[in-house]
């Protein structure tokens, strides 16, 4: 064997890379300018990375910050008075990127769980969506609050027909309180808007409506429609691990449409409290009454079934989504319309860091 290997005569290696491109050189002109353009692609990526880095960073920020960054857009909404005569043209876009943003937050696994007994949620629904305003359109129409004031009897019916807010799961489990039950509760809630909200208007508010219900229902339901299937679509897509991945980065992307929101919606507050402060206060108050009576009567009425399931519910018919009707209604609303849910936000949003050690310690106390 040794003498066979001994007659193969030994190659060089020049000898053995003749016939075969030297990979040490560039065999095209361009390989050497490819070679230069992919290092430059590489290099931009990656400062490119830096700015995107420090993007969703800053989302994120923004998405733990919670209701602290509502109360500051809130805020500024109102400072920003030439900014919100910008944005109002576009409040109901906003509604809609913040439907969207909320529907993709929304957890499939926890809303089954609270769907599979679904008496209290029908019975909670029935209560918020239907017998609340009806009782209430009972009362304006004792007191002829059409004859008093049409455009208020116009707001406080738009605001006793809406949905709850799309944060308040959020804000329930900043309280201490189960958010699962008020995400369940808000998607009923939600279903039957288009339904219930229209008919009632008219029914209650009568001539004082200056858009047509048959056309409030119908966006009501384009909308709430069309940012479930949006926010499917990206479930779907992305898939659901990735989903939870960006949670922070989607509560940061709401921060943001949540100022532009409250920039169109509290654009006229500080002009009107110059203006006319009494008016402004007296419907600061009146939201107040509404919210806050809305929690205590609905706490009371529930309260029966266990004060931890009480507790949200109540806080979820208090703090009504008033900006998803007005962007319905395509903002053809008086003035005075628009001035009361931009004023009502104060204390929907209020209501949690009032009342949280109270709420906790209840929650705590009481029987899961």
């Amino acid at each position: 064997m040794v003498l066979l290997f001994g007659l193969v005569p030994r190659l060089t290696k020049a000898q053995l890379n003749r016939g075969q491109p030297n990979r040490d050189k560039p065999r095209y002109v361009s390989d050497g300018i490819d070679a230069r353009q992919r290092g430059c692609y590489a290099a931009t990526m990656g400062l490119l990375d830096r700015p995107a880095a420090a993007l969703t960073g800053a989302l994120s920020w923004l998405g733990r910050q919670g209701t602290r960054a509502v109360a500051i857009s809130i805020l500024l909404g109102v400072a920003l008075p030439p900014l919100g005569a910008i944005v109002r043209p576009y409040f109901p876009e906003t509604v809609f990127i913040l439907l969207c943003l909320a529907f993709l937050r929304v957890d499939p696994g926890a809303l089954r769980a609270q769907l599979a007994k679904p008496q209290l949620l029908i019975a909670a629904a029935v209560w918020i969506m239907l017998i609340v305003p009806v009782l209430a359109g009972l009362a304006f129409t004792a007191i002829d609050l059409m004859a008093l004031s049409p455009a208020l009897l116009l707001a406080l019916m738009l605001n006793l027909v809406a949905p709850p807010i799309f944060a308040s799961p959020a804000l329930a489990a900043l309280m201490g309180l189960n958010a699962a039950i008020t995400l369940a509760l808000l998607l009923v809630c939600i279903a039957v808007t288009p339904f219930l909200a229209p008919g009632l208007v008219a029914l209650f508010a009568g001539s004082a409506v200056t858009f047509s219900p048959m056309a409030l229902g119908l966006r009501l339901v384009l909308m709430l429609a069309g940012a479930a299937v949006t926010a499917i679509a990206i479930r779907s897509i992305a898939g659901r691990p990735w989903v939870e991945r960006q949670a922070e980065r989607i509560d940061g992307l709401s921060v943001i449409v949540l100022f532009l929101f409250a920039v169109a919606l509290m654009g006229d507050v500080l002009s009107n409290t110059l203006a006319q402060p009494l008016h402004v206060l007296g419907l600061l108050a009146l939201g107040c009454v509404v919210t806050f009576g809305l929690f205590a009567l609905t706490a009371l009425v529930l309260i029966r079934v266990n004060l931890h399931t009480a507790l949200p519910l109540a806080h979820a018919a208090a703090s009504r989504n008033t900006g998803l009707m007005l962007a319905a209604a395509a903002g053809a609303v008086p003035e005075l319309v628009w001035l009361y849910m931009a004023l009502l936000q104060i204390p929907i949003y209020a209501l949690p860091l009032i009342i949280k050690p109270l709420l906790r310690r209840l929650a705590q106390q009481a029987p899961v």
